[in-house]
């Protein structure tokens, strides 16, 4: 699943840049790598950004109402790095 997500992202990126170069340059460069719009190389591209973006668009909200991990794995008690560390006697002493 993670190799399909990766696809997707790239085919997305490819589409941003060509509707960039689209938009500023009137240069689709699709287009003139694979012999035009209507070459059959340029309509798959094409279609295929085009999946990609609805494949994503399905994973962008699949996380919703999902519990948000604590990935930082701060202890409770310990502050930032700017201030004091409260608890770490505590911990020393626990792990002896």
């Amino acid at each position: 699943m993670k190799t399909l997500h990766t696809i997707a992202v790239t085919l997305l990126i490819i589409g941003a840049i060509n509707w960039g170069l689209i938009g500023f340059f009137q240069f689709d460069l699709v287009a003139a790598i694979f012999g035009g719009q209507n070459a059959i190389l340029s309509r798959i591209i094409y279609g295929l950004v085009g999946l990609s973006a609805i494949y994503y668009l399905t994973t962008l909200f699949s996380g919703i109402g999902e519990p948000i991990e604590d990935t930082d794995n701060l202890r409770p008690g310990f502050q930032t790095e700017f201030s004091e560390e409260h608890g770490i006697e505590e911990e020393i002493e626990d792990r002896s």
